[in-house]
């Protein structure tokens, strides 16, 4: 079945990797017919153009109360998802299995959260340059209030030289393709529409629930209708759940650490033995290149290289890319039961699968992000990390399940106490103790231990992104 490009934002299927500045806006809703006017409005992207033509996207997506404050009714709103109608901070079990405790609690927020007003609306904006995005946001600012909306926070973002990302690392290599849209992914890396797209089989070969509607309540035929149900008109279909967390890198203490673990005997640092250290922890060197391809030193012949296995490149024991790697964890590949290093085993990984959409904010501590750098610069003034988005059709099956049994997880594939090394909650979640990673080498593994948490959550929200028929169904509620 192919995709309906013209119905789809176009943030869902791509990146806009051309369009390098981007900013969001975290809006509320304070009068629902001049909110259903400004809608009927935009200018919202589909997926159905080409790259070098564009020049500005925009495009937006709606939490559950967002969707009230339109007008939706409650027995529709009823029908989205349980992940998406309690909110990422809905309630204390969610709240542990993400890792959103201590300093990351939804309290502690800046945005979302138990403190903050609560966002109903994202609005996207992305520019080529940062000429086309200032004229995008100033555009739609001078509109807000207007239209009956408020203005609830402004994130921005920075491009970092390279595609790296704070850390130091080169960022969005292992991306998800989409089958039918994506056609230069491998076939271990390419998954069912259905698993981000709703209205199109998923990798069970089945349609994921999503909000269904009976003819009397579409009068205008506005919305596509139900490929598995002809009788009845599809609000989901063409749309996607969004999982959006601001997630704040302490880059000086990653470095930190990784610097005093490997000082030599005397005391004196050792670089290379440092980049090793932080490259085994992330599953890449800073290049790009995976540990499988080349795991003694960086090969930047290999840096954009995500076609590979972890059987299928004999390191079933994690000799080359350890277990507890943090692209290990999040894309095991064909390393999991049932039966590790066959097609089942990547089949079963493919029902997890996310796409990732994020972008970096905040300045760089030292400019050329090489780790001697950051550990000789002083302090550096504001925040920085990453913005991070996804989007799925099944937030607890996906993005949910990532984040509690493969991220935080410290008995993940036959570790004890190794949660991600990386972005890991320390094991806070599971009620067992974390902050341990293992490499492990024959004869005899390596334990470094004492890992603090290096990435906090500063702020989250679940959000509904439609198709723009649904748009206009939205728009146009009486």
């Amino acid at each position: 079945m192919p995709l309906q490009v013209e119905d789809i934002q176009g943030i869902l299927l791509y990146g806009y990797g051309q369009l390098r500045h981007a900013c969001f806006l975290l809006l509320g809703i304070t009068d629902k017919e001049a909110a259903q006017k400004w809608l009927g409005t935009l200018d919202i992207r589909n997926a159905d153009f080409k790259p070098d033509d564009v020049h500005r996207c925009l495009n937006i997506a709606f939490t559950a109360t967002g969707l009230k404050r339109l007008g939706l009714a409650e027995e529709l709103i009823g029908e989205f998802s349980t992940e998406f109608r309690e909110g990422v901070a809905g309630t204390e079990h969610r709240q542990r299995i993400l890792g959103d405790i201590g300093e990351s609690s939804p309290d502690r927020w800046r945005w979302g959260g138990s403190r903050n007003p609560e966002p109903h609306v994202l609005l996207m904006l992305y520019g080529r340059d940062e000429a086309a995005l200032s004229v995008l946001l100033s555009e739609q600012r001078l509109r807000l209030t207007s239209f009956g909306l408020q203005l609830i926070e402004q994130l921005d973002t920075t491009w970092l030289p390279e595609d790296k990302e704070h850390f130091g690392f080169r960022n969005g290599v292992s991306q998800t393709g989409i089958e039918g849209v994506h056609t230069r992914t491998s076939p271990g890396n390419t998954v069912a529409a259905g698993e981000f797209v709703l209205g199109y089989p998923n990798e069970y070969g089945q349609y994921t629930d999503r909000p269904l509607v009976n003819r009397d309540q579409d009068l205008q035929a506005l919305l596509p209708h139900a490929p598995d149900d002809q009788r009845l008109h599809d609000l989901g279909m063409n749309g996607s759940y969004l999982v959006f967390r601001q997630l704040s890198q302490d880059v000086r203490a990653f470095w930190r650490f990784c610097d005093e673990k490997t000082r030599r005997r005397d005391g004196a640092p050792d670089p290379e033995a440092r980049t090793r250290l932080a490259s085994k922890m992330v599953g890449r060197w800073p290049s790009g290149t995976p540990l499988v391809r080349s795991p003694e030193k960086d090969d930047p012949a290999f840096s954009r290289d995500n076609d590979f296995l972890y059987y299928g490149s004999s390191d079933a024991h994690g000799l080359k890319c350890p277990i507890g790697a943090h692209i290990r964890r999040t894309n095991p590949r064909d390393s999991l039961e049932p039966d590790p290093g066959s097609d089942r085993s990547i089949e079963v990984g493919k029902r997890h699968r996310i796409l990732r959409r994020g972008r970096i904010y905040g300045a760089p501590i030292a400019r050329s992000m090489e780790a001697a750098d950051v550990l000789a610069a002083g302090d550096a003034a504001g925040e920085r990390g990453l913005h991070f988005l996804c989007f799925n059709t099944h937030i607890g099956r996906q993005f949910e399940f990532i984040q509690h049994t493969w991220i935080n997880n410290p008995g993940f594939d036959g570790l004890y106490e190794d949660d991600d090394p990386l972005i890991g909650d320390r094991g806070s979640g599971h009620g067992k103790p974390g902050g341990t990673f293992t490499i492990q080498a024959d004869p005899i593994r390596t334990r470094v231990t004492g890992l603090p948490r290096f990435v906090q959550v500063r702020g989250a929200g679940y959000f509904f992104l439609p198709g723009l028929r649904a748009l206009r169904f939205l728009a146009s509620r009486p």
